[in-house]
This record gives C-alpha cells, sequence and structure tokens, in this order.
C-alpha cells in the first residue's frame, strides 16, 4: 500500500518525472497560494473520479469505457468548479479557465485508464493520492521558486534574500518554462548522482 502511495510521488510523478500536466503547471504557478489551489481541485478529482471508475469498472462495455470516464470525469470537473467559485473566490479568479481544463488533463484520464479500471477501490484511491499528492509538491516547488525569486514574496507574505531583487522575467510565461527546465535539470542531476 505503501509503494502505490509512494509511486506518485517519487517514481512516477506526473510532472517531474512524466512531464505530463506542463499547462496548468505553467500557467498557475505565479504564486503559492494559486499553484496550492490547482493541486487540491485536481487532487480532489483525481480521487473521486478513480473511486467511482474503480466501483463502476464492470458495468461499463469496453466499447464505450473512454467516453463514460470522460463524463465521470467532466461532472466531478463541475462540482469542484463549483465549490471553488461559491467558498474559494479568490482562488476561482486566480485559477480561472484552467479549473475547467482538468477535463481534458491527460493524467486524470490516464490514471483511470492504466489504474482504477484495473484495480480495487482502496488501491485507486491510494494511487489517486499519491498522484495528486505528487503533482500538488511539483507545483508547489515551481510556484515557491518562481514566487519568492521574481515577486520577493511567499504567499503574499515579503521576503528578503540577502539583498537580492525579485527577477520580474520568473513571475512570466517563459520565466515558468525557465524555472521548470532549471528544477527538471536539477532532479535529473541528483537521480544520476544517487544511482552512481
Amino acid at each position: 500500500m505503501f509503494k502505490t502511495f509512494t509511486n506518485g510521488i517519487f517514481k512516477e510523478n506526473p510532472l517531474l518525472v512524466q512531464m505530463l500536466g506542463v499547462c496548468p503547471a505553467l500557467a498557475t504557478t505565479t504564486e503559492l497560494s494559486s499553484a496550492l489551489g490547482m493541486g487540491a481541485a485536481f487532487t480532489m478529482v483525481l480521487i473521486f473520479s478513480n473511486i467511482i471508475i474503480s466501483l463502476i469498472k464492470g458495468f461499463i462495455p469496453d466499447s464505450i469505457r473512454i467516453p463514460c470516464y470522460i463524463v465521470v470525469i467532466a461532472s466531478l470537473v463541475t462540482v469542484t468548479e463549483l465549490i471553488i467559485h461559491a467558498y474559494f473566490p479568490a482562488t476561482y479568479e486566480a485559477l480561472g479557465i484552467f479549473i475547467p481544463l482538468i477535463v481534458v488533463n491527460c493524467i486524470i484520464l490516464g490514471r483511470a485508464e492504466a489504474f482504477a479500471s484495473r484495480h480495487g477501490l482502496w488501491d485507486s484511491f491510494l494511487d489517486a493520492a499519491g498522484i495528486g499528492a505528487g503533482y500538488t509538491i511539483a507545483l508547489a516547488l515551481i510556484a515557491s521558486c518562481r514566487e519568492i525569486f521574481g515577486s520577493g514574496t511567499l504567499l503574499g507574505q515579503p521576503i528578503n534574500i540577502a539583498g537580492l531583487p525579485p527577477v520580474l522575467f520568473l513571475v512570466l510565461p517563459g520565466g515558468a518554462f525557465l524555472t521548470m527546465g532549471l528544477l527538471f535539470a536539477a532532479l535529473n542531476y541528483l537521480s544520476r548522482y544517487r544511482r552512481a
């Protein structure tokens, strides 16, 4: 059970290892608060879609399997969007169009097809929780770097790093690519160093 959960954080991290879900990572990581909001929304949709699909997998004919998964995911995204809009309006404004776009996130449909449709309820829950936690951690890492070095803040609180002025480029889309590239390079280096 522990391995099923930790696979999504380390070995099969959707963003840092598999490089899936990059578009929302680029757009929602200018601030740590919006990255955490996106990670929470993504994780909730993933957990509930995995649970529902693992429960109904025996009733779905193979010929309409993917459309059924998409209907489940779209329904959950709609509910999530309405909850965020009602109870977390600032997060809703920050995430904008990227909440409805969770429907077409390849990670959620991929986990439904590759894992939830072939495993039981508890394993599907653990897989979704691990993948969601891994994705949220990756978003938080990228957002923390961009907010600290790009805006000079973290969660809206000013941070002064040895008198280093903010690098405004990091809060722009190009800064997201640069931050992600440097983070991927550092993780690859650490991975190779650990294997050696």
